[in-house]
């Protein structure tokens, strides 16, 4: 089976279509999407809209997806996050909001061997760099591979008496821990944030045990537009072209 698995959309539109355009030269089965839909971006309706188009198999929220859609405060969000998702809110139908609110919590299982979470299986809004918490999230599933979000930087962790094999056909291919587990972030389609503005996306062979961890160009400017003409802080359309 191959899965297609989208990350932090962000209600980036001109992001997310480049992502499906540059995926469909790829051969996939199925669509894993593992939270924050909206937030940031200034066309959250329609990535909502697109993305249900694509039927995922499975789908999980991300804590934007809950503070936009007003389940929970924006406690923990800066001023910036905070201000977009007041705007999100306010712009989407009561029906959009309701998909949102309806989201399930991760974890979630998606087979026996394959599990998705936005921020760690053990917190759904944690965000996870660091190998002692990688550590803790491994422990923590039950699944051999488990795909997860939230910090917008593509990452791989597995244990270091099973570590990852050598790089197949380009170096942004990898072939999985033959039995240990494995922790994969893709990255974020919407907002990356490791220096490189290209959406990010992945690709997950469990036939061949392999994570496919691609990069598209795509309109930034469009993007930065459509921030600017919606009012929200100039630095959301700034750090899309800074990839931060």
């Amino acid at each position: 089976m191959r899965y297609l698995i989208l990350s932090d959309l962000h209600a980036n539109l001109p992001a997310l279509e480049a992502v499906i355009a540059d995926a469909a030269t790829l051969q996939y089965d199925e669509i894993l999407v593992l939270g924050d839909l909206v937030g940031y971006g200034a066309d959250p309706a329609a990535v909502i809209e697109r993305t249900l188009a694509l039927n995922p198999k499975s789908m999980i929220r991300g804590n934007h997806d809950k503070v936009c859609a007003g389940i929970e405060p924006p406690v923990l969000f800066n001023d910036v996050a905070r201000l977009a998702a007041e705007w999100t809110h306010d712009t989407l139908s009561p029906e959009h909001l309701e998909m949102l609110a309806k989201l399930p919590q991760g974890p979630l299982t998606v087979t026996p061997d394959l599990e998705i979470c936005h921020g760690a299986p053990f917190d759904e809004d944690f965000y996870l760099f660091e190998e002692a918490d990688a550590a803790r999230a491994i422990a923590s599933t039950e699944a051999r591979i488990c795909l997860f979000g939230h910090t917008h930087v593509p990452t791989l962790f597995a244990k270091a008496d099973d570590p990852f094999g050598n790089q197949i056909g380009t170096i942004e291919e990898y072939r999985l821990p033959a039995t240990g587990p494995a922790l994969i972030n893709v990255g974020s389609v919407g907002q990356p944030r490791d220096r490189d503005p290209r959406a990010a996306y992945g690709v997950l062979d469990t036939d061949q045990n392999t994570i496919l961890l691609r990069r598209v160009a795509y309109d930034i400017a469009a993007a930065q537009a459509s921030i600017m003409a919606a009012g929200l802080p100039a630095w959301l359309a700034l750090r899309l072209e800074r990839g931060q």
